[in-house]
């Protein structure tokens, strides 16, 4: 079982860093065919590769924050992130017919 972070930004693998995370690996996009069953993804990602994700087995968890119109659009640091009530959520999406 591994848990991959997705993220391309900095200041979100300081925040899992200080939140103290076992994160295998951070990557910056994901490939949703190397999920294995029991593992974990963690990060930000569009509906279609979480449901990937749920479907093959694994578990994904989103980086959610409350973030307001004005911090949209420019890089956050780790401070930014606790700041706005950064924390993860576990979602199972499944994708209907």
């Amino acid at each position: 079982m591994t848990t991959l972070f997705v993220t391309r930004h900095p200041g979100a693998v300081e925040w899992a860093e200080r939140q103290g995370f076992n994160i295998d690996r951070q990557i910056d996009h994901l490939d949703p065919a190397v999920i294995q069953p029991g593992d974990t993804v963690i990060g930000i990602l569009p509906v279609n590769l979480a449901a990937e994700v749920c479907a093959r087995g694994g578990r994904f968890f989103n980086l959610s924050l409350d973030l307001p119109p004005e911090a949209r659009g420019r890089e956050l640091s780790a401070d930014d992130l606790e700041h706005f009530g950064a924390r993860l959520e576990e979602y199972s999406v499944k994708k209907t017919t």
